[in-house]
């Protein structure tokens, strides 16, 4: 079989290339029952992971709404508690880029908006605070934005979701036989984090996705007004990361729902 070589950066922990596949697999085990494609782990070195190779082209407007009604499923696969770690793995996993990762914290939690308040907001605020952002009275915002969480304001019975945990475009592969995931950062947590990464970059057709998605899962109320709270993480990791605009966009997110 053809590979594909994907080498981790020697500034990477030594456990990345394990990290991810522990996350590929989990999310693999999905797709028997009808969830989406995982690209194959055939391989996994300190420093490489060989990977199933696939020919990406444009996808379809049907092939959008399988993929929705694909995700669906993933999600549905579930996980044991909002935290969790992918199976095989053990510890705190990582998240951006292979040659920066950030620590993301996995701990199994009794409810969505505890988890996300404590291990995403705050944890998130911490590493920024070690970076020089929202030093002082500047992360205040996102302290009530967490602690509005942590009161359960925003929890809605769902159960923890087979996450992807990093689902922007970009990580979505198209080829000839759909839809195929690649560099998760795979969780237990809600399934409309997953579909607000989609839409916080933009993916194609993503209405499509979305409306089969939901016809195949039909989302909770409000959910549309919850996309920018779920968005709030990963725009405060790119703040992190990249500094710029991302600074003011996380802290325009947080006064939303603080």
């Amino acid at each position: 079989m053809a590979f594909y070589r994907k080498t981790i950066p020697s500034s990477a922990p030594r456990d990345y290339a394990a990290w991810e596949a522990a996350g590929l697999r989990w999310l693999a085990q999905a797709t028997p029952a009808g969830g989406v494609r995982v690209v194959e782990v055939l391989e996994v070195g300190e420093r490489h992971l060989n990977l199933e190779r696939f020919a990406p082209c444009q996808p379809t407007p049907a092939q959008a709404e399988d993929f929705g009604r694909a995700l669906a499923a993933t999600h549905g696969a579930g996980a044991g508690a909002y935290g969790m770690s992918p199976q095989g793995w053990t510890g705190p996993g990582f998240l951006g880029p292979a040659d920066d990762p950030l620590p993301l914290p996995l701990d199994p939690t009794p409810s969505w908006g505890i988890f996300f308040g404590e291990h995403r907001i705050r944890h998130t605020v911490r590493l920024g605070r070690t970076r020089g952002l929202w030093d002082g009275s500047a992360g205040g915002v996102f302290e009530a934005v967490a602690d509005r969480l942590g009161d359960g304001e925003f929890d809605d019975n769902q159960p923890p979701a087979r996450l992807h945990g990093d689902l922007w475009s970009g990580n979505v592969l198209w080829t000839q036989a759909g839809a195929v995931l690649i560099d998760p950062a795979a969780h237990g947590g809600h399934r409309e984090t997953d579909l607000a990464m989609l839409a916080l970059f933009g993916a194609p057709h993503l209405e499509r996705i979305i409306a089969a998605y939901a016809e195949a899962s039909p989302l909770a109320d409000g959910w549309r007004e919850r996309v920018a709270l779920h968005q709030l993480h990963p725009v405060m990791l790119h703040a992190v990361l990249f500094g710029g605009g991302y600074v003011d966009h996380a802290a325009a997110i947080a006064r939303q729902y603080a």
